[in-house]
This record gives C-alpha cells, sequence and structure tokens, in this order.
C-alpha cells in the first residue's frame, strides 16, 4: 500500500554535493525507520545513513560527517543532503522504510536513483 518516489541523483566532481529525496505515499502511526542504502557494480548494497521516528540519526563511516539525513514534510519525506562527494560514493542509492506495527512489520524499497562522482 506504500510506493516510495526517489529523486534527486545526478552526475557530479568530486568535491560537489546532491540532495536525495525519498517521498512515500502515505503516512503510519506505527513505529518507523528510514535510510539509504547504495550498490556499487559488482558490490553487495549496504547502508548509508538511518533515521527513526524520533530523528534519532546513524551513519557509516564513509558517510560521517559528509551526509546528512533528515525527515521533511511532516514526516513524509526523506532527505540525504550529500557533500563533498568522491568517486567512491559512485553507485545506486536506494531508499528503504519500515514500519514496525502491533501485529505485522512491513518492508518497502525504492526503485533506485543514480549517484556518479567523477576526479
Amino acid at each position: 500500500q506504500v510506493q516510495l518516489v526517489e529523486s534527486g541523483g545526478g552526475s557530479v566532481q568530486a568535491g560537489g554535493s546532491l540532495r536525495l529525496s525519498c517521498a512515500a505515499s502515505k503516512a503510519t502511526i506505527c513505529r518507523f525507520d528510514m535510510s539509504w542504502y547504495r550498490q556499487a557494480p559488482g558490490k553487495e548494497r549496504e547502508v548509508v545513513a538511518v533515521i527513526d521516528r524520533a530523528q534519532k540519526t546513524t551513519y557509516a563511516d564513509s558517510a560521517k560527517g559528509r551526509f546528512t539525513i533528515s525527515l521533511d514534510n511532516g514526516k513524509n519525506t526523506m532527505s540525504l543532503q550529500m557533500n563533498n562527494l568522491r568517486p567512491e560514493d559512485t553507485a545506486m542509492y536506494f531508499c528503504r522504510y519500515r514500519r514496525y506495527c502491533t501485529f505485522d512489520t512491513y518492508n518497502h524499497w525504492g526503485q533506485g536513483t543514480q549517484v556518479t562522482v567523477s576526479s
């Protein structure tokens, strides 16, 4: 019942910035967290940043000090501000939305948005 719409990917030079967004089609009364994952060619998908309903955030070591995750627009939209981008950040970035309800847990993925960083 929930769809995720991602935007903001693109191609930039090293040292540049991008802002990714992920909009959920509906809100929830359940506990939830939202996160960004990325996957480079030939690599496993890895978590980049996570934010929960209380806006507690966690980051991969590679993202600390450069990336900022946030909830916007009444917590229906998640954003990832990426600064000082490096070629190693090149990957497909995916939005993940998990809801922890009383009787069920739900997991939703976005379609992905490409980020390319050139040196």
